[in-house]
Parts: C-alpha cells; structure tokens; sequence
C-alpha cells in the first residue's frame, strides 16, 4: 500500500482508509454514471478492485483525514485496465488534485505495462487527454452490453 503526499493532501492505495460511506453517498447521488447504486455494490466493486486510490485532505493516516476523492482501476495488472468511478468532491475542485490523482494513477507501477487502459466520461476528455487518453480509434470493434435500470 502506498502513500504520496503534496501541499496538504494526501493519496494512498490502502483500502482500509476509504469512507465508503462518503464514497457511496457521491456515487448514488451526484454521480452521472451511478445514481441510485446500493452500498452492498460499492462495498463488493470496491473489494473486487485491483487499485482503488484515495485522495484525502491531510495525512491520510491519521484520524483527522477526511476523504475529498476516490477513484478505481479494474485491472488484471498484466494486460487490461478501465478507470472508474473518478471523483473530487466538488469543494476541493480546482485546486489540482484530478490532475495530481492521475499523475499517480497513470505512472502507478503496476500500471506500466498495461496495453489498453480504458475509461468512459461524459465531461472530462481534455483531462484525461492530458494523460494519453484518446477517442476510439475504431469504436465499430467495441460491444457492450448495459442494464437499463440495474439499481
């Protein structure tokens, strides 16, 4: 488990300093892409997760951290890797961190060899572009298969 710290905030790796609670309420209700999902998800997504980062607003271990970010990398570490569920929380917005977490995230170690590393967004492109993100080359070879109304 790893921890990177800068100006006052901190990023760990360690699941056990996650506030699921905090990370479920942003995630059922300001999210776009999750409204209305169930703790019992969150907890089970959050378990089954090769890397979930934390981003917290002081040092991370100590008791008076108080979480401000989450994002997870679903990867098997090897070949494959989707970031998911990216968040600030919208008070600490614009001072840098969406863009210190991806710095983390993208030049994490067990990230380096990944070959295809995905991720979906609806507002966020010239972020993540930023970090080698692009537009489908040939979005005709990709499927899905998306629930309605899974929650």
């Amino acid at each position: 488990m790893e921890i990177w710290k800068s100006k006052g905030f901190s990023i760990s790796t360690n699941k056990k300093y996650l506030d699921v609670e905090l990370i479920h309420h942003f995630l059922s209700q300001e999210a776009y892409w999750s409204k209305g999902i169930p703790k019992e998800t969150v907890i089970k997504s959050i378990e089954h997760t090769a890397l979930c980062f934390g981003v917290y607003k002081g040092e991370v271990d100590h008791e008076a951290s108080q979480q401000v970010g989450f994002a997870r990398v679903v990867s098997d570490l090897a070949t494959f890797a989707y970031l998911s569920d990216v968040f600030i929380l919208l008070e600490y917005r614009k001072l840098g961190l969406s863009k210190w977490l991806m710095d983390i995230i993208c030049n994490h170690h067990q990230l380096n060899d990944i070959r295809r590393f995905m991720l979906a967004t609806n507002d966020a492109h010239s972020l993540y572009k930023k970090y080698g993100f692009e537009e489908i080359s040939n979005p005709e070879r990709l499927m899905q298969k998306v629930r309605q109304f899974p929650y």
